[in-house]
């Protein structure tokens, strides 16, 4: 007789997938417009400039590219990233930084290290999807915090703070997904002083932040003095250069640096050494401030061509955001409406959006919705909405 296979560990059965993904998966069909992922525009990648580079750091220096190489990344990556940072205002040097597997990795390589089973992470409401996996696999209590059109509320977070005997807080505070809202400068400062108060950790998710169209940056909460010596910037090329890359990086006070970087080395030892040269090549020989000039032209054009449509689109009743910048507008159909419900019969015009209930770690509003613009061309992005408008008007009846 043979013994049975012992079981997956609890969090492996506790941890649903991603219902992105999954809607993802369901509209993968050519014909279908999909509003559902937050994914570049694949023909704006500036792929002839980064071929060029893989070339040339296959050709200069095979024997290192293709080599392991160190945890932290390659210094001149690093130092890439760094020059970057300190030119728009917070200084970081090369060795501030660890080069991960895109900023999810981060953060999960943060989790690793800063959580205990148990402990409590604040987050925004609604807030990142992959996020609130991340922390549930690291066997953490999510408590969301009341935020709005200016960000997460400091004296709801103060509060919670106390309250929760919260250990992090996760926020993503420019053009956030879902929502695309951003984070005020006041508000932003009244977090740091919370965080100084009470001894909290932040992790600043900045995956965005180059992709503004309108109004002025805010500083980042790593740069008030007071949050400086506990909070871990989170930062990525996927939004900017490519997102097959998989690069992304963190900055952290030196303590927390090191943990994150055993605990790298635990995952993976090391990112791509070839895909870190080629992006530090990529970056010193090409002009990325100018490829993002292009992007941000066109993806300005793309979300005032979906606010556009969105009168004719939604039913009578319907609310939507303008976002500054980044990827996505957040919607709220009129009272009586079930988004998640309604996603099949959208589905079934070729069109599709993704329900916002999956992104609320309190209780859901399931009228809400999430429509992404940087994928589509304008035209393209009409023609889904005639198609969402016709979907809907018959499920209103």
């Amino acid at each position: 007789m043979r013994a049975a296979v012992p079981g997956l560990a609890t969090r492996a059965t506790t941890v649903g997938g991603s219902p992105v993904r999954e809607i993802l998966a369901l509209t993968a069909r050519p014909e279908v417009i999909s509003f559902a992922g937050g994914l570049p525009a694949p023909e704006l990648f500036d792929a002839a400039a980064i071929r060029a580079a893989y070339d040339r750091v296959l050709a200069e220096a095979p024997e290192r590219v293709l080599q392991y190489s160190t945890t932290e990344g390659d210094p001149a990556l690093r130092g890439a990233v760094a020059g970057r940072l300190a030119r728009t205002g917070l200084p970081t040097g090369p060795d501030d930084l660890v080069v991960t597997g895109g900023s999810q990795q981060a953060l999960t390589l943060v989790s690793t290290a800063l959580l205990e089973p148990g402990d409590v992470v604040l987050v925004e409401d609604p807030g990142y999807l992959a996020a609130l996996q991340c922390f549930a696999f690291a066997g953490a209590r999510v408590v969301p915090v009341p935020s709005d059109g200016d960000g997460i509320d400091p004296m709801s977070l103060e509060s919670a703070v106390v309250r929760e005997k919260a250990k992090l807080l996760y926020l993503v505070p420019t053009f956030q997904n879902p929502t695309g809202r951003t984070t005020t400068g006041e508000r932003r400062q009244a977090i740091a002083r919370v965080a100084e108060r009470h001894g909290l950790w932040i992790a600043e998710d900045d995956p965005y932040g180059e992709l503004r169209y309108d109004g002025e940056a805010q500083p980042w909460i790593a740069s008030h003095e007071a949050a400086a010596d506990r909070t871990v910037l989170l930062g990525s090329l996927s939004k900017i250069m490519a997102p097959g890359m998989r690069l992304g990086w963190l900055r952290a006070p030196a303590a927390l640096r090191r943990a994150c970087v055993v605990a790298k080395q635990s995952a993976d030892l090391h990112t791509s050494t070839v895909d870190q040269a080629a992006a530090a090549r990529y970056l010193a020989d090409s002009d990325l401030d100018a490829h993002l000039d292009r992007v941000r032209a066109a993806y300005r054009e793309r979300r005032d061509a979906l606010l556009a449509g969105l009168p004719g689109a939604l039913p009578e009743g319907s609310s939507w955001n303008r976002p500054e910048g980044g990827m996505f507008v957040w919607a709220r159909l009129p009272a009586g409406y079930d988004a998640t419900e309604l996603l099949p019969r959208v589905v079934a015009h070729d069109v599709a959006y993704v329900p916002g209930a999956p992104f609320y770690a309190g209780e859901p509003d399931r009228a809400a919705l999430r429509l992404s613009f940087v994928t589509h061309t304008p035209d393209e992005i009409a023609e889904g909405l005639r198609r969402l408008a016709k979907a809907l008007a018959i499920a209103g009846g």
